[in-house]
């Protein structure tokens, strides 16, 4: 675990903060979008290998940083984008231009900001909440599918998020790994329930969003 304070904390809290459907369904022709999604998670790891959040001006659609930082939530950004072309920039920006009051008012904010709205976990878990499908907290293994994605709570009240993994751990075979950052890169970890949950979402890409 790494120690952040001072300003790396603040960033650490603004880039990564939970909150609380339907643009993403479940798509019964297309049963490998969570393998599809892990692997996209997946292909992360050795490539992202630094927590970095900073504060960076991004392009608008399809910004990133620099593919070798991030933190938890490039992960997810990152996932999406490659397995779906699915761009939840584009679709955090929108939603909350549109919707402002059903987005978190942690940071104090009066207006959307494409640069840093959809890298805040506070967002993505109101994006997944509302446009996706959002199931209950559980220390129940079985009831977490590969691609699944849980905010979770760190010590020091820091907000995180993870994608549920399809590769199980070695001490208890029932429970999922998951892949994050979580202040060494992109990593695959027995972590699903070393913190506290306060979320778990599903979001399915929709038929547009599928690949061709």
């Amino acid at each position: 675990m790494i120690a952040i304070t001072g300003r790396t904390a603040l960033q650490f809290g603004l880039l990564c903060l939970a909150a609380p459907a339907a643009l993403a369904q479940e798509n019964p022709a297309a049963p490998d979008w969570r393998s599809k999604l892990v692997e996209a998670a997946r292909e992360q790891i050795g490539v992202t290998t630094f927590y970095d959040p900073t504060y960076v001006r991004l392009g608008y659609p399809g910004g990133d940083v620099a593919p070798d930082r991030g933190v938890c939530t490039d992960v997810i950004v990152r996932a999406y984008r490659r397995a779906f072309e699915l761009d939840l920039q584009k679709l955090v920006h929108e939603d909350m231009a549109a919707n402002f009051a059903a987005y978190p008012k942690t940071w104090g904010l009066k207006a959307t900001d494409r640069n840093i709205d959809h890298r805040r976990v506070g967002n993505l878990a109101a994006i997944f909440g509302r446009k996706g499908v959002s199931l209950p907290a559980s220390k129940y293994p079985p009831d977490f599918q590969p691609g699944d994605i849980v905010t979770q709570m760190l010590p020091g009240n820091l907000p995180h998020i993870v994608i549920v993994s399809s590769e199980r751990s070695a001490d208890v075979p029932e429970r999922a790994l998951v892949i994050h950052n979580i202040g060494s890169g992109a990593r695959e970890e027995d972590t699903l329930f070393a913190f506290k949950q306060t979320g778990h979402y599903r979001f399915a890409p929709a038929w547009e969003t599928q690949p061709k």
